[in-house]
């Protein structure tokens, strides 16, 4: 049999997570089914998991939490009533049963994507599979996909895009650890923004040039000379809501101003682009109306997915061949607590993972 941790939400306005029991499945040909031994708790994990309820009113009993849905949503959560829905994005572990077109693979730690891995077995096409050097435990390339390839996926945009520098927000996040090491071997300016002067002292021990605190009061200006230092016109921000999207553009035009030689009323002429990753802060987006950054700018949304296919398999190849390469370096994710699929439903588990603070990243480990 098969365990695995599934979310529900019913036609009773209720959300329901539990661990439920399936058979254990079968590989095809060009199949492998993978015995997963680690599975972070991202972000984008819990806008499944446990984004439609309302966690004030969260309960748990025998590994079952539940919590109410707003009235107001239910009418999105159609296509998904009564459905119990794997949860987990990405997660690693050894291939234990391999179909005929995909022997090579047996006995191999693997990371993979493609849902459903808070599960104790995943059946998976090989070709998914991103092969680990020997040596490599399952622990350690756990978070091989989200994190790591959205870092890369930056860059890459950066180059096509023809921006020459990034900006990043929430940066002392796992996923902006990465982009700094990223960024530092490919010689290219990154401006992290953060909120706590220990998130600066981190990013600072690890190499990073500019950390500009948004908490502090002389966050506007500090910012802005970071960007008229590095020029940069590129930002990925992981808040999603508030006023930051349209600060860092506001401080993108002064700064296009001081480096200008060239007056205009319709301000830069340099494209200022935000690309909203992430939803931290779950308020509206606020953009202020006076215009205070030009008129030649955009803000959008970014997902790694699309962005993938985008590219082309060759460059994607690149990019995991990067990742295996650098698990241990480049891309090691750290982790608060391991725990198993009934750990992870605690009541006490859930209300750390669910704040998403930084360095309060959960690993599940199913097959405990």
């Amino acid at each position: 049999m098969n365990r695995q941790i599934t979310s529900t939400v019913t036609d009773q306005g209720k959300l329901e997570i539990s661990i439920i029991e399936s058979e254990r499945p079968i590989p095809g040909d060009d199949e492998v089914l993978i015995q997963i031994m680690a599975s972070p708790i991202n972000p984008s994990d819990l806008g499944l998991l446990i984004g439609p309820g309302d966690i004030n009113t969260l309960k748990v009993e025998d590994s079952k939490v539940t919590m109410d849905v707003p009235s107001g949503i239910m009418e999105a959560m159609k296509p998904r009533l009564n459905k119990h829905m794997p949860a987990g994005n990405e997660g690693a572990g050894v291939v234990v049963e391999a179909g005929t077109n995909a022997q090579e693979l047996m006995g191999k730690v693997v990371s993979v994507i493609g849902g459903g891995m808070y599960s104790q077995y995943r059946c998976l096409p090989a070709s998914s599979c991103m092969v680990m050097n020997e040596g490599t435990e399952a622990r350690e390339c756990a978070s091989s996909f989200v994190n790591p390839l959205t870092a890369l996926a930056m860059v890459e945009t950066m180059k096509t895009e023809g921006h020459s520098a990034l900006i990043h927000t929430a940066a002392a996040s796992n996923l902006g650890q990465m982009l700094v090491k990223i960024c530092m071997q490919d010689s290219i300016p990154l401006i992290n923004i953060v909120r706590k002067k220990e998130h600066i002292d981190l990013l600072k021990s690890i190499g990073a040039e500019f950390v500009c605190n948004s908490s502090d009061d002389g966050f506007i200006n500090h910012l802005t000379s970071s960007i008229t230092q590095t020029k940069a016109t590129l930002a990925f921000d992981a808040t999603g809501g508030g006023e930051l999207a349209g600060k860092i553009l506001t401080c993108m035009e002064v700064a296009a101003r001081k480096n200008s030689r060239e007056y205009t009323p319709y301000g830069s002429t340099d494209h200022k682009q935000v690309y909203i990753y992430g939803a931290l802060d779950q308020s509206k987006i606020m953009i202020p109306n006076n215009r205070s950054f030009g008129m030649y700018w955009s803000i959008g949304g970014f997902l790694l997915t699309p962005f993938l296919g985008k590219i082309g398999h060759e460059k994607v190849l690149e990019l995991k061949s990067r990742v295996a390469n650098e698990i241990k370096s480049t891309f090691a994710s750290n982790y608060t607590k391991e725990v198993s699929l009934e750990e992870a439903l605690t009541l006490e588990a859930i209300m750390i993972y669910a704040k998403q603070a930084t360095g309060e990243k959960f690993l599940i480990n199913p097959s405990a």
